[in-house]
């Protein structure tokens, strides 16, 4: 038996299924079901959602939660389904109207329309992902990374609703999201903090007095946020002031809050990160380390774990250190603190109080699920290992793949995806939120996906991501393939010679178009156009063909919208 959409007629659900409808549908046969097997369900995006409850095996463990809400798209809410399943939980989607058939959707359990594509309309409502949250019986919600996931007020506005948050208590995001108030916080526990000020700058002059008492070049950065936003590097006396009044226009822009603090600027650090997981009971743990120094403007590219240059010895300090500045804040759940790492310093940057982008990396040479974690952190679950017990197995690299032309300043790139193959092989792992047919546009991040391999040595990690790189396939917009294939290739990533400076040192080797590039272009446009122009014809005849065999179909039972 199928399940039909009235739309479009495409078959896309299996037997067998039990079924709970908010749609009016039509019944047009009758299925067996087996018990204990698992079911399916299906929604009708153009008219509402037609639910179709999972049955589970009789030997499922115990749910932590019985079901929870994912406010959250893409990559990450697939990631986060697919954990909370594995765990039993059920699980309920969120969607924008550009998102109806996004892979996260078709993953969940249930689903809900909350608003047009704009993010300000949709996936930042907080009043309308609780009411959804309450109507929908989820007893949590899991914000994922960006939107409302380190927004103080949306924790304490689920808590106030009945429901629990999936991660740190709002004081600790308060505490470290104010980045003035984090290095307060730093300073108190011990932990060695960039030069600079605590405390927000009055106004330009105090921002000359302050720079030239720390020693020029400085950075300005916005104290309620980050990812290069709200940021300056000034170098004289000259440009303080300009670079004052610039930086914080954007830091009020982009965070609703202008105040701008200053701190010494290293010429050429390592960016190194410390994963924490701690749980209810005053356990706090760290995961070892993450090299991020591939950036371009504050945004991480490349991530692996571990890093090149860290000693036993510093990686043990680093990951004390930052188990002391959660312990400061009171953290529970995932975290990461950010360093600055230089000639065998090391300097707290900020505190990300949520899951990052690049975790696959350290759930690859730890083995322990992240995303699982917090959600039995959040149900109250002790972590049952110890910092002893957790051992380091090999190398982890992560590609963020974006729909983007390297060659083109990064330029976003929309359109629909007409293929995609995803590499497979020993090591290789892809966290993706798209699907042939995907449409991309410019709503949201341009993050497709994730693809991260692991390998006994750096070495063989680099080989196997090249691999994975090259029998990866996507066809419709421009990508950050082809950069990351040449930073594989490039001697000074093999040699792990790295800081954030790299991409600046290797802008004309790395981001320069080349004739292959071209070529290779043009050849997949060929492609896709004859793949498509095969699929149309196909679907023509299929149809031709089965326009003689519907009464057939339905004596054999389905589904059908009415």
């Amino acid at each position: 038996m199928r399940l039909v959409c009235a739309v479009c007629t495409i078959c896309i659900l299996p037997t067998p299924f039990t079924s709970r409808a908010r749609l009016k549908v039509r019944w047009i046969g009758s299925s067996p079901t087996i018990a204990g097997s698992v079911a399916w369900r299906v929604k009708v995006f153009a008219f509402g959602s037609l639910t179709i409850t999972r049955r589970r095996h009789p030997e499922s463990r115990k749910a932590l939660f019985n079901k929870i809400l994912v406010a959250n798209r893409g990559e990450i809410a697939l990631r986060i389904i697919r954990a909370a399943q594995e765990l039993g939980v059920h699980t309920v989607a969120v969607y924008s109207e550009a998102d109806r058939l996004a892979p996260h959707v078709l993953a969940a359990d249930e689903a809900y329309l909350i608003g047009p594509p704009p993010s300000a309309q949709s996936y930042l409502r907080a009043d309308e992902l609780i009411r959804v949250a309450r109507e929908a019986g989820a007893e949590a919600i899991h914000p994922g990374y960006g939107f409302l996931s380190e927004r103080a007020p949306f924790m304490r506005a689920v808590k106030e609703a009945g429901l629990v948050f999936i991660g740190p208590p709002a004081d600790a995001v308060e505490a470290m999201g104010d980045k003035t108030e984090a290095r307060k916080r730093a300073t108190a526990a011990g932990v060695p903090v960039v030069p600079g000020t605590t405390e927000p700058l009055a106004d330009a002059a105090e921002a000359e007095r302050v720079a030239a008492k720390v020693g020029y070049p400085v950075l300005l950065k916005a104290a309620a946020g980050g990812g290069g936003k709200g940021m300056r590097i000034v170098r004289t006396h000259e440009e303080t002031a300009a670079a004052f009044s610039a930086a914080s226009r954007e830091a009020l822009g982009a965070f609703g809050d202008g105040s701008v603090y200053v701190e010494k600027f290293l010429e050429g650090p390592r960016h190194i990160e410390i994963q924490l997981l701690a749980d209810q009971h005053g356990n706090v743990l760290h995961l070892g380390e993450r090299e991020c120094s591939i950036q371009r403007r504050h945004q991480k590219l490349i991530e692996e774990a571990p890093s090149a240059v860290l000693t036993p010895e510093e990686r043990a300090a680093m990951g004390s250190t930052a188990v002391a500045a959660a312990r400061a804040v009171g953290y529970e759940g995932a975290g990461t603190v950010e360093f600055l790492y230089q000639d065998g310093e090391f300097f707290f940057l900020e505190m990300n109080t949520r899951i990052q982008v690049e975790h696959p990396v350290t759930e690859l040479v730890t083995g322990i699920d992240l995303v699982q974690w917090q959600i039995r952190v959040a149900a109250g679950e002790r972590l049952p290992f110890t910092q002893e017990q957790i051992a380091f197995t090999g190398h982890a690299i992560e590609c963020r793949i974006t729909s983007e032309d390297p060659f083109n300043g990064f330029l976003p790139s929309t359109g629909r995806i007409q293929l995609l193959e995803v590499p497979t092989g020993p090591g290789v792992r892809w966290d993706g939120g798209i699907t042939a047919g995907y449409e991309v546009g410019l709503f949201y991040d341009p993050m497709l996906a994730k693809l991260i391999v692991h390998a006994p040595t750096r070495e063989q990690a680099i080989e196997r991501m090249k691999r994975a790189l090259l029998e990866l396939r996507v066809v419709g917009v421009d990508t950050s393939v082809p950069f990351h294939l040449r930073v594989m290739d490039e001697p000074d990533f093999r040699a792990g010679r790295l800081d954030i400076k790299y991409l600046d040192r290797h802008e004309a080797e790395l981001l320069s178009p080349g004739a292959e590039e071209m070529q290779i272009q043009a050849v997949a446009l060929a492609a896709a156009m004859l793949e498509e122009e095969h699929r149309t014809r196909r679907s023509a005849q299929r149809m031709q063909a089965g326009s003689g065999t519907t009464r057939g179909w339905k004596q054999r039972g389905g589904w059908r919208a009415g």
